[in-house]
């Protein structure tokens, strides 16, 4: 008797799909697990997209709702979809399917509420996906660990009552780092500005005890330097680097901030760039390992770029942002010097990088628009831009997120998907 193994209509579809998806020219497809991308840098390694925009923008593929209040962006990988918000009873991790936002699954992460002044209600950190794991922060200092697939939670920690931190003014902002079988975050405090936990129990490996900062808004970033693997983080006194296997401090520059320091460090080989607003600007740092001690020797100080809270990307050798009195702004990384700035085509906000572009997007309430730039140190030279509908009416802060050729765009209670696809 012959056997005849058939296929179901849906998994043939299923099948055709990846198929064209592999075999289509150019186009590379990647996920973005955490806050600023699968390597913190802001950029996607994503290939195959738009290089220009139709009129009116690119096609919205779909809208969700019902994601509650708050400034998180998404992460996404393993065709799930992941961000919080403030519900009625508490801040909420939620999850949504990739393809058309339904949503899967929400869990319970912490207290709701607007820390500080302003009403700034909601979480802002963006969850860390790793496999089968997510791993999120409250605004509040709850840290917890959920199954991705259900929501189940695994473990739970509290920054400020487990590891001694203090809530900074407008919450914790922080998105939790994910490196190899660590956890780290950034309670702050004179019990370890840095701590490490154990990613499938939670168990504290480690505390930065020589590094004591108190905790700001900025995530920290991976590095190795000097061949030490290390964790950078940019405080309101100072840029430090501590070991990634016991939390010993490596080296520390003083580098003051001024009301909130935000962005993500940058580094590149030896050299560790950090920016903030309020009028303090940007330093450049060069760490240099002599035997066992490592040196910070400052490179240059300048206001060329004083980014708030968009987000700071390099890409070649230069540094893209937009700066408080500048404008959108290209600096020579190595310089310090301004390449261009322009202030006048589009105001504040925040920006992503994927395949020689740069996605940009205001944070003006209400009538915030989305750019597409192209990635080059000659000129500001846009490629499109439009305006995002159904605009909640408060600041559009999340960062712009790029995965699997969508681009994705929350604001509050709405997350929108656009297909960025070339065709």
């Amino acid at each position: 008797m012959k056997r005849t193994n058939r296929l179901s209509n849906g998994a043939q579809t299923t099948l055709l799909l990846l198929l064209e998806l592999l075999l289509a020219p150019g186009i590379h497809a990647v996920d973005w697990p955490q806050w600023f991308g699968s390597d913190r840098t802001g950029r996607s390694a994503e290939t195959g997209l738009l290089k220009t925009w139709p009129a009116d923008g690119p096609r919205l593929s779909w809208k969700t709702a019902g994601l509650g209040s708050g400034f998180t962006t998404v992460s996404v990988a393993q065709g799930r979809i992941f961000t919080a918000g403030d519900m009625a009873d508490g801040n909420y991790i939620i999850a949504l399917k990739e393809s058309d936002g339904t949503k899967l699954w929400t869990s319970r992460l912490g207290k709701a509420g607007a820390p500080g002044w302003g009403g700034f209600a909601g979480p802002r950190c963006t969850p860390t996906v790793d496999g089968d794991r997510l791993f999120a922060v409250g605004q509040y200092g709850e840290l917890a660990c959920f199954e991705t697939a259900t929501g189940k939670e695994l473990w739970r920690k509290h920054l400020v009552t487990d590891f001694g931190g203090s809530l900074p003014e407008w919450g914790f902002s922080e998105s939790p780092l994910l490196d190899g079988n660590k956890i780290a975050v950034t309670p702050g405090g004179a019990q370890g500005a840095i701590a490490a936990l154990d990613k499938k129990t939670g168990a504290p490996l480690w505390q930065s005890k020589e590094f004591t900062d108190a905790a700001q808004y900025a995530s920290l970033v991976p590095a190795t330097i000097g061949g030490v693997r290390q964790y950078i983080q940019l405080t309101m006194e100072s840029v430090a680097g501590v070991a990634a296997n016991d939390g010993k401090l490596l080296w520390r520059a003083p580098r003051k901030g001024r009301v909130a320091v935000i962005p993500t460090p940058i580094v590149k080989d030896d050299l560790v760039y950090v920016t903030s607003g309020y009028e303090v600007g940007c330093n450049l740092f060069k760490i240099v390992r002599d035997s066992a001690t490592f040196d910070a020797t400052r490179v240059y100080a300048n206001k060329t770029m004083a980014n708030h809270h968009g987000g700071a990307i390099l890409v070649g050798d230069y540094v893209y942002g937009h700066s408080d009195r500048g404008g959108w702004t290209c600096q020579n990384l190595a310089s310090g010097e301004t390449a261009w700035q322009e202030k006048a085509k589009l105001d504040k906000g925040s920006l992503t990088y994927a395949d020689g572009r740069f996605y940009c997007r205001e944070e003006k309430q209400g009538s915030s628009e989305v750019a597409l730039l192209e990635a080059t140190p000659v000129a500001y030279v846009e490629k499109g831009r439009f305006k995002q509908p159904d605009q909640s009416g408060k600041q559009a802060w999340p960062h712009p997120v790029i995965a699997n050729g969508k681009l994705y765009l929350r604001d509050q209670d709405l997350l929108f998907c656009y297909d960025v696809k070339a065709q």
